[in-house]
């Protein structure tokens, strides 16, 4: 048994499958016979060929959107796919151990790896990432591309077989996008908290996962059976006949419970006394619209569109954008919609915006602090979102504002945006509101001036909760500071709750406490009635609400509040959630 971060609650009972962080299996994969070799060699050179294809492409296309700096970073790519010894490194493993061109390629960029931790200078050591960059775009032409999971996932999975569950040490952006449409039951990572990319795919796809588990990738090998408890945050390895049964009693529990709560979608979200309630989706493209549209929420309340920007061979252009956005709108709920600029940087990379050794790069160089040293890319972002507010009712979101020059700044760009699209007569959403994510503290105690300026407030819980405790949330040493259930955050939220009543503000939470059952009756106390979630959630979250009373949340809200300690509140907070619906504890993780 081993234990880890409860990321997304749930029970499983599957068959592990081991991913490494860029390749796939983390085992070198050997060719079914040596007369394959010639074969493999050959999809090798095609992939170099459409690799530098690619490359030349991306040279001219960031050039024009970005400048010649950024773009002097693909031309190093370039140099890497074209540099022989690589190639021939990666045709020597080939030919001699017959092994596939994709686990070559992953034991010459181990080589490399090994070599360039040896190297003392900063510059020279942060080359790697540009290596690791190269070399998954040579693997991803390597990857055979399907619809299916089986030639993904390594095998054919038969009828009654068991559910599979992703291992891995972490998931990357990129993957958690090419990962999205596989039937996956279940996800362990060795890195990562409750907002890390494994957990945000998790609970978008409504599946049990834990994160922080040390050491687990090392003892797991692909086909054996593994439980993952995401309530509790256990992991277990080959388990015992009575544990794997009593744990698929849990497992049937739980999925029964999910299907049940289903078909609710067509109801209103209303609380026991009858209050209306707004119950929204945060969504990360057009499939995760489709899902929120399905369980009955009622629009999308965060759209990130930085994955987008990570899943793109390049920099998506203007008019890339504004037709994702607009089919991204088309898919949801009553097409209402609320776009995020893009929230790059941190643990969410893209090469052509460079990449910088900060010591805390969650605290540094990220969000709109990136945005605004990028303006071209900035301004395309705002014109095709204004473009593609004609389709819906659409709102733009701000994230990590800090200060009052920065949010006059957007709102600033955002006008002359609106002027030189009014000017080239070009068709926009004249009614696009503009919002202010407080993710700072800075921006939650100065809440007051923000308030004159803005048209509403999102409150991105995930990175106040990490800035008000000063704890990286995907740390796992310090991960348990990041605790929604502690007296700080509500105090804070409060303040930013108040403030924006006295206005008349509207004020939405998307972090992720807006799926917490624990967390929710405390935030519906203190007078919140939008709430924006994984789409998994909303029949959850619509349930637990119907179950309690405005009177009986403003009393737990108003008890939490005079508490002192995490434990005291967490105590509190599990026997009201026993006390209003004790078949919803299940979906709220220890």
């Amino acid at each position: 048994m081993h234990k880890g971060i409860a990321v997304s609650p749930g029970v499983v009972v599957g068959v592990a499958f081991r991913v490494d962080s860029v390749f796939g299996t983390g085992d070198p994969q050997p060719l079914a016979t040596p007369g394959l070799v010639p074969a493999e060699l050959e999809r090798f050179e095609r992939a170099i060929a459409t690799s530098m294809t690619e490359l030349d492409a991306i040279v001219i296309k960031v050039g024009q959107q970005l400048g010649a700096a950024e773009a002097e970073i693909f031309k190093t790519h370039l140099q890497i796919v074209n540099d022989q010894a690589m190639q021939a490194k990666v045709r020597a493993l080939v030919e001699s151990k017959s092994l596939t061109a994709l686990s070559a390629l992953q034991i010459v960029l181990q080589g490399y790896a090994a070599s360039f931790a040896r190297i003392e200078q900063d510059y020279l050591r942060e080359r790697l990432a540009d290596l690791r960059d190269v070399f998954s775009r040579i693997g991803s032409h390597l990857t055979v591309q399907t619809t299916t999971v089986a030639p993904s996932l390594g095998h054919d999975p038969k009828e009654g077989e068991e559910p599979i569950i992703l291992v891995a040490t972490e998931i990357l952006p990129s993957q958690a996008m090419s990962l999205g449409s596989l039937p996956i039951a279940g996800i362990v990572t060795e890195a990562g908290g409750g907002t890390s990319h494994a957990a945000i795919l998790a609970r978008s796809r409504g599946i049990p996962a834990v994160s922080g588990v040390v050491g687990i990738t090392a003892e797991v090998r692909s086909g054996d059976t593994i439980i993952v408890d995401g309530r509790e945050g256990v992991v277990l390895v080959r388990p015992t006949n009575d544990e794997t049964s009593a744990y698929r009693k849990l497992q049937r529990e739980f999925f029964d419970l999910k299907d049940r709560l289903v078909l609710n979608r067509d109801q209103p979200a209303v609380s026991a006394d009858g209050a209306q309630i707004e119950l929204l989706a945060n969504i990360n493209n057009v499939a995760d619209a489709q899902a929120a549209r399905k369980v009955g929420a009622t629009g999308v309340g965060l759209f990130r569109t930085e994955y987008l920007f990570l899943s793109h061979p390049d920099v998506p252009d203007e008019e890339e954008q504004y037709q994702h956005y607009r089919q991204v709108i088309e898919d949801s709920p009553n097409r209402v919609v609320t776009i995020r600029t893009l929230d790059l940087g941190g643990d969410k990379t893209v090469a052509y915006l460079g990449r910088r050794n900060e010591a805390n790069p969650f605290m540094g160089w990220r969000s709109i602090r990136l945005s605004f040293e990028h303006p071209r890319l900035f301004e395309r972002q705002i014109r095709a979102i204004l473009r593609a507010g004609r389709h819906g009712k659409v709102s733009m979101l701000f994230p990590m504002i800090t200060t009052l020059e920065e949010l006059r700044h957007v709102n600033q760009l955002v006008e002359e945006s609106r002027r030189n699209l009014r000017r080239e007569g070009v068709p926009f959403g004249d009614d696009v509101k503009t919002g202010v994510m407080i993710e700072v503290p800075a921006a939650a105690i100065c809440i007051d001036a923000i308030l004159r300026e803005t048209d509403f407030i999102s409150v991105g819980s995930n990175d106040l909760i990490q800035y008000l405790v000063a704890a990286d949330r995907d740390n796992p040493k310090v991960a348990h500071l990041c605790d929604p259930l502690s007296p700080a955050i509500f105090r804070v939220l409060k303040m930013v709750f108040d403030a924006c009543q006295r206005t008349g503000t509207p004020v939405t939470v998307c972090g992720e406490m807006a799926g917490q059952p624990r967390a929710v009756l405390t935030l519906f106390g203190l007078g919140l009635r939008r709430f924006s979630m994984s789409p998994a959630f909303v029949p959850t979250i619509k349930a637990l609400l119907g179950s309690v009373t405005i009177a009986q949340a403003e009393r737990f809200a108003h008890q939490v509040l005079q508490l002192k300690t995490n434990e005291e509140i967490r105590a509190y907070l599990t026997a009201r959630l026993h006390e209003v619906s004790s078949a919803l504890e299940v979906f709220d993780s220890s």
